[in-house]
């Protein structure tokens, strides 16, 4: 990233100068932790040394950009920032954002130490909240993949569109291994095999932070931990089954199943990891010292620092002083509190001074968010590069979603070798609403928090493909499967119908039962009845029970949740790109093997299956 006017003042303010290819020169004497010349660790003590208690609240607390203005950034000493998913400027550009972000930079700045601002956002699949990003498919359909390089791709050019914004700070990757596809965050995770999250979890994180953490964007290996091993049933939370529950292991299950993706992405230089919500044996993560304290810091030697997740906080035993007394002492460097930030800074002053936290604590959590933001470079860059903002949503980017979308197909049924699809010949009925549907095939996380259907964002949806694909023959779309014209039933060759899931994110997702809807079936049975071969494309962002529609299917694929190149899937279903996908999940054939044991019978079709064109 190069050096823009914002940056070379800043410098300038620090008496620092320009001498091209980021050499700087001493124009008048620069205190240590501004030297870029020192050790980090010299810079992260002498920095230190120099702050107040107040200011190392500041360092401590993330809030809301819906609750921050500059004013506040200055007057609370805040050293980080964040939006949630789909909290977003007014003007929802690119622009905007680095405008927003940069103004908030400015203000940190101006403070007495100059300490800049940390911004952070859950870019799980693209930088999802911003109108016009590039969104890739969900980490499911990378799964199918299985490809080190192409996550490692897809993240990267994620980290350039977020960089782009100002924002340096990414909540991703999830490193979830999911054992029980009712989770509503079963698409966050690659895979249900702990050997492939931690091999894709680790090449995500490479891309995000590049060859240097001060060319990247700063990773984030999340839930920790066991957020996937959680029990049906044992949700706290309204409305929820499974997420933010309880995982009732053994530890053998719980460093065999889910730890090694965390040791992977450690050891791939990840220097943010984020606590989960969930509980591990009763005890709730944020609270668990035993497991963020002993087992990440000091067993795994993990020296960057614990952020807690969205008000998670709240979440445990006590008054809010207890809440923070608690989090704080297990380990949590850095609290995320969306609104109640004034109040947490209150609390947090008063029990280290009543010495329920000690100093020493204190200063750990300061020293592991200082040491971050030197690695990141924002002490010499904290302004956004605009010179990247072309590139959120570049062709190239689009090109390279559109790649993943490919080779994440997965052909689970062909009988009679209905697909490919023949570029010519009579009309091809198209059924199904998520045909035609950029934000049904992006999932959630994309705009809003939950996503939402419709052009919620540019991209092209996988009628758009198959119109473009075939354009020798004729395409008929019909939602609903109806297919009449001038009361006339039309009668076809071949039906796509293109069923699924609504958009969903994290507990609402949670759900008891993964079969289609009555609806659903109906639309594929009155495309059955106008087609001689129906093709099925499912979108969802885990296998689901297909019921009599694996019958009523001459031939089924899973498209996972494929993002805003949806025409990628009709790339594959014509045969300009061949089916490379395999099953990161066991899918079931019913409830009864949800969540799946051998025990339960032979799966519809076994993790690894995927067909190839001949």
């Amino acid at each position: 990233m190069g050096a823009s006017r914002p940056v070379i003042a800043w410098l300038a303010s620090l008496g620092l100068g320009s001498l091209g290819c980021g050499e700087v020169v001493d124009r008048q004497a620069v205190l240590p932790y501004r030297d870029p010349r020192l050790p980090i660790e010299t810079r992260v003590e002498d920095l230190l040394a120099r702050m107040t208690l107040d200011e190392k609240i500041g360092q401590m607390t993330l809030p809301s950009m819906k609750v921050i203005e500059r004013d506040h950034v200055r007057a609370h000493l805040l050293g980080a920032v964040l939006s949630g998913g789909g909290e977003a400027p007014e003007d929802n550009r690119p622009v905007a954002w680095a405008n927003l972000v940069d103004g908030l930079q400015e203000a940190a700045l101006s403070t007495r130490l100059g300490i800049p601002l940390l911004y952070g956002v859950d870019a799980v699949h693209g930088h999802g909240n911003v109108y016009g990003a590039t969104i890739f498919p969900h980490n499911i359909g990378l799964g199918a993949i299985g490809d080190e390089a192409l996550v490692q791709l897809v993240t990267a050019a994620t980290a350039v569109e977020v960089a782009a914004t100002g924002i340096r700070w990414n909540y991703a990757p999830c490193l979830a291994v999911p054992q029980d596809l009712r989770w509503g965050r079963t698409y966050e995770g690659f895979s249900e095999d702990t050997a492939l999250v931690a091999s894709l979890g680790a090449a995500a994180v490479r891309g995000l932070q590049g060859e240097a953490l001060a060319m990247g964007v700063l990773a984030t290996g999340k839930h920790f931990i066991a957020d996937g091993g959680t029990t049906w049933g044992t949700s706290t939370r309204e409305g929820y089954f499974i997420d933010q529950g309880d995982a009732r292991l053994d530890e053998a299950t719980l460093r065999t199943v889910h730890l090694p993706p965390y040791r992977a992405a450690i050891a791939a230089g990840a220097r943010s990891i984020m606590a989960s919500f969930s509980s591990v044996n009763g005890v709730r993560m944020h609270a668990n010292s035993a497991l963020i304290t002993g087992l990440l810091k000091e067993e795994l030697g993990f020296t960057g620092f614990v952020v807690s997740d969205w008000d998670a906080l709240t979440q445990l035993e006590g008054s809010s002083r207890d809440q923070v007394t608690t989090a704080i002492n297990a380990g949590i460097d850095l609290v995320m509190v969306p609104r109640a930030y004034v109040e947490l800074m209150d609390d947090l002053r008063a029990v280290v001074e009543g010495g329920r936290v000690t100093q020493d604590r204190i200063d750990d959590a300061v020293r592991r968010i200082l040491r971050v933001k030197l690695e990141l470079g924002l002490f010499e860059q904290p302004y956004a590069d605009r010179s990247l903002l072309p590139r959120v949503g570049a062709q190239d980017h689009r090109d390279l979603a559109r790649e993943a979308v490919q080779r994440s197909q997965v052909l689970l049924v062909n009988r009679n070798a209905t697909l490919p699809l023949a570029r010519t010949g009579g009309a091809v009925l198209v059924a199904g609403a998520a045909a035609d549907d950029v934000g049904t095939q992006s999932g959630g996380w994309t705009i809003e928090w939950a996503g939402k259907p419709g052009p919620i964002t540019p991209g092209s949806t996988i009628l758009d493909g198959l119109r473009e694909q075939l354009a020798d023959r004729t395409v008929m779309f019909d939602p609903e499967g109806l297919f009449a014209v001038d009361g006339s039933n039309v009668i076809a060759d071949v039906a796509v119908v293109v069923l699924g899931e609504a958009p969903y994110a994290e507990g609402v997702g949670d759900r008891a039962s993964l079969a289609l809807s009555a609806d659903q079936l109906a639309v594929l049975e009155r495309a059955k009845a106008r087609a001689s071969r129906v093709v099925l494309v499912v979108i969802s962002g885990r296998p689901l029970v297909l019921g009599p529609a694996y019958a009523n299917a001459d031939a089924i694929v899973a498209a996972w949740l494929p993002g805003s190149e949806g025409a990628g899937v009709a790339d594959v279903l014509v045969g300009a790109a061949p089916f490379e996908g395999r099953l990161p999940f066991t899918w079931p054939v019913d409830m009864t093997q949800v969540p799946y044991a051998a025990s339960a019978g032979p799966p519809l079709f076994p993790r690894g299956h995927g067909l190839r064109y001949p």
